[in-house]
């Protein structure tokens, strides 16, 4: 039996006036800014980021150390936890903003400590300092920055920025910056503990990778696919730490060189009593430890594992967290980096107990993709990442978000 279709089914001929409103072609952008608008996550800023930056600079950022299993642990465990959203919430507006070691940042998280920033692109500090600056959140100079301390407080005059120190034998010279830190308005030392020698970090001994990068061949031919990168970096002022005196050698002698393997507590003593402002210690990677530097001082502490380019299967932050925040939540502030691509990461590391976290790779990735338009685009990506995961799970301040909001696969 043949059934009659429906009208809006039956084949007809289209009709002008009904394939108008369909072609509505987009005028073609064309230039950095529309390209990196096309990004929508902080992974395809990071396929951008490969494809403009040689080699060896992009896997110093992006490599980890030995198997690199520390850094995909840590990634997964982001992963494979699991929202419970709260419905029927008044989530109209959402507020990011949050409270860091006494300050007010606009977002929960700041940009962490990198070194060799320039490397990545030569905007490197200045990019990075005046992008925090312009969202409302704190920016970490590295020791091993290729800008001043003096450059990025001019950069960024009216930023929050902090200052992460790596203490070495020579402590003449570690006190050095930290006068430099003091005078020049940083309000909060961060020191690194978790390097007493450097990682072994394979795919730098594998690229040959030197501070500055050396013309070779095989740079030179690499260079062919990455011409803006070569370009800035051939027409900026030469590549240099910018804290210490120049340098050149391989990334490992550097390294190997400068850390101090004799660190203890009692260093840790010394500079609470030599640096007025914030304490924060990096670097922390058992409770016992996060109790001991508390005990010394440190008005905050970062779980973190250097973003596993020190120690491969490292313990993994965010399964730290928890027993953490039940013992020392409201004693100091914790802070938490690695392993950090989203901002459901983000919104995750403070439901299970964080009060801030930070960023390396993310913030890098943008960077490497479009200078100061990249960072600045990678924070956007994050808030509005942040923004609506908190709508759906019902929240609309930083503050509410609490561990019933997050489910940890079973043992954690």
């Amino acid at each position: 039996m043949h059934e009659e279709l429906p009208p809006a089914l039956k084949r007809r001929i289209p009709k002008v006036a009904d394939l108008t409103p369909l072609m509505q072609f987009k005028r073609p952008t064309f230039g950095s800014a529309a390209r990196l608008q096309r990004a929508n996550t902080i992974w395809e800023l990071r396929a951008m980021a490969k494809r403009r930056t040689p080699k060896a600079p992009f896997d110093y950022t992006d490599g980890a150390a030995e198997a690199e299993i520390t850094l995909n642990r840590a990634r997964e465990a982001f992963q494979d936890l699991e929202f419970r959203p709260g419905i029927l919430r008044n989530v109209q507006t959402v507020d990011l903003s949050t409270e860091v070691l006494g300050q007010r940042s606009a977002l929960p998280v700041g940009i962490a400590p990198t070194g060799f920033t320039r490397m990545m692109q030569s905007e490197g500090e200045y990019a990075g300092s005046r992008a925090a600056a312009a969202a409302g959140i704190p920016y970490t100079l590295s020791t091993m920055g290729t800008a001043s301390i003096e450059d990025v407080a001019a950069a960024a005059p009216h930023g929050r920025n902090w200052f992460q120190l790596y203490l070495w034998t020579d402590r003449e010279k570690s006190l050095a910056l930290i006068d430099r830190a003091a005078k020049a308005g940083m309000d909060t030392l961060m020191v690194t503990v978790d390097t007493p020698v450097g990682g072994a970090r394979l795919r730098d001994v594998r690229n040959g990778m030197t501070i500055p990068p050396a013309l070779t061949a095989k740079t030179v031919l690499d260079a062919s696919y990455r011409p803006a990168w070569w370009f800035n970096f051939l027409t900026h002022e030469p590549l240099s730490f910018a804290s210490l005196s120049r340098y050149s050698g391989t990334v490992s002698e550097l390294i190997d060189s400068m850390f101090d393997p004799t660190l203890s507590f009692d260093d840790l003593a010394w500079l609470r009593d030599t640096w007025k402002g914030k304490l924060v210690v990096k670097g922390l990677q058992t409770l016992e430890d996060t109790r001991k530097v508390v005990d010394y001082g440190a008005d905050g502490i970062v779980l973190s594992n250097h973003g596993g380019r020190q120690l491969d299967r490292a313990p993994i932050p965010l399964h730290l967290l928890s027993q953490v925040a039940r013992e020392l939540k409201g004693k100091t502030s914790i802070m938490l980096d690695t392993g950090i691509m989203s901002g459901g990461d983000i919104v995750a590391a403070i439901a299970l107990g964080a009060d801030f976290t930070l960023i390396g790779r993310a913030y890098l990735y943008g960077l490497m993709a479009g200078g100061r338009m990249g960072v600045d685009r990678a924070l956007e990506i994050l808030s509005g990442e942040m923004a609506r995961t908190m709508r759906l799970l019902g929240v609309n301040k930083v503050e509410d978000l609490n561990p019933d909001h997050v489910k940890l696969p079973a043992g954690l």
